[in-house]
This record gives C-alpha cells, structure tokens and sequence, in this order.
C-alpha cells in the first residue's frame, strides 16, 4: 500500500481551510490523494467520514478521518513529526501558537464572513474588526521571518490562506489592508515565496471571480 493510499484529503478548492491542509501536507512532503468536493452535492464518503459538521477539509489517513482544519494540521504535525517541524517544542509556545491560530478564526475569517453577508454598518463593524484583528497579529508578528520565526510554522499556515481572499476583498469593498497592515502584506508576500504556499493557494484573480458571485456583482 503506497502512502498515497493512506492519505486521502476530501478538499474544495476555493476553501482556505482546505489550503491550511493542502500547505501543511505539502510543508512535510507527503504524498496524498486529493479529491475534490461540490459543496451543493455532498459526497457519501464526505458524510460518511465527517457526519458531524458535513464539512471539508477531511484528511482520512489509515481509514480514518480526521476533521477541522486547524486539528488536522496539529494530527499531520504529530504523525510525520520527523520533518519541517511546524509547532514549537517548547509547551509555552507551542500553547501560544495555537491560541494564535484559534484567534485567526474567530477574529479574521468570521469578520470576512460578516464583510461578505452583510450592508451598511454593520459591513463598516465588520471591516473595522477585521482590520483591529489583523493589526494585533502585526504586533504578534514583530520583526519576525514569520510567526514562528525563521520557518513557516502552525500560525503563518492559519493566517495565510486568507491572503488570497483580502486581496480580492479589496477589489469590491473599501479595504486598504496593505496601507493599514504593511508588515503583514510583506509577510504574506514572503509566504508565498515558498513552493509549499505557491503551489497550493490560488491566485487572487482566481478568488475575485468567486468574490464577485458572493457580492453578487455582475
């Protein structure tokens, strides 16, 4: 049995919780099968291996599944330990780490999410938060490589999926994130420097002809 067969990664290509996976498996050089998911007509394998949430991404590894991005990237860090460590050793900091990546789902993707179902002011709340949120992960950042400092760690994998999804933000709502944030464009632009982040985030013009389907512009 090939390593390919014991890993399987039920994905859907827009989702940057499924890039966190896609960046982590690609990070530790491991062979998976991807197989892509329409979200409108869920696959029996999906509801199946994730009954609970109905949700990609799943990484199914032996047989078994595993879900919820943030703990898959935690389960591949533990399993193929071996390589391109993406949590600190140290407990601290490894506990710090993961309240960072925690942070980036409930300040940055829910505030996206408020920008893209809502109006008039509580769009303006939403846009306001979602820069406050960012900015504090600025000063988290520092002079810092990346968060975890001179290698991509767990918290660059959380937060860089978003990258793709404020740029083409940008182009339908006033945002300036680079004006407000410029340590952290710098750093999202070092990020996808990396082959493992290239190869699996797609290009902000790729997620603006969705964008414009979730603002409904035509």
């Amino acid at each position: 049995m090939s390593m390919a067969d014991e890993v399987v990664l039920l994905d859907f290509w827009p989702s940057p919780f499924g890039m966190r996976v896609r960046v982590a498996l690609a990070e530790k050089g491991i062979k998976y099968e991807r197989k892509e998911e329409n979200l409108r007509n869920k696959s029996f394998l999906l509801l199946q291996m994730n009954p609970v949430h109905k949700k990609i991404p799943v990484l199914i590894h032996k047989g078994k599944p595993i879900c919820e991005s943030l703990i898959v990237v935690q389960y591949i860090e533990e399993v193929w330990n071996g390589t391109n460590p993406l949590l600190p050793s140290d407990p601290y900091q490894r506990a710090q780490a993961i309240f960072w990546a925690d942070y980036v789902d409930v300040k940055i993707f829910n505030n996206l999410e408020k920008i893209s179902k809502s109006k008039g002011e509580e769009r303006e709340v939403a846009k306001k938060e979602l820069i406050e949120g960012l900015k504090l992960l600025e000063e988290e950042l520092g002079d810092k490589t990346y968060f975890g400092g001179e290698n991509l760690g767990f918290v660059d994998i959380a937060l860089v999926p978003v990258y793709p999804w404020w740029k083409s933000f940008e182009t339908f709502v006033t945002l300036n994130i680079d004006g407000e944030c410029p340590k952290l464009t710098d750093w999202a632009k070092r990020c996808i420097q990396k082959e493992s982040v290239a190869n699996n985030l797609p290009g902000p013009q790729k997620v603006t002809e969705l964008t414009r389907k979730i603002f409904a512009i035509e």
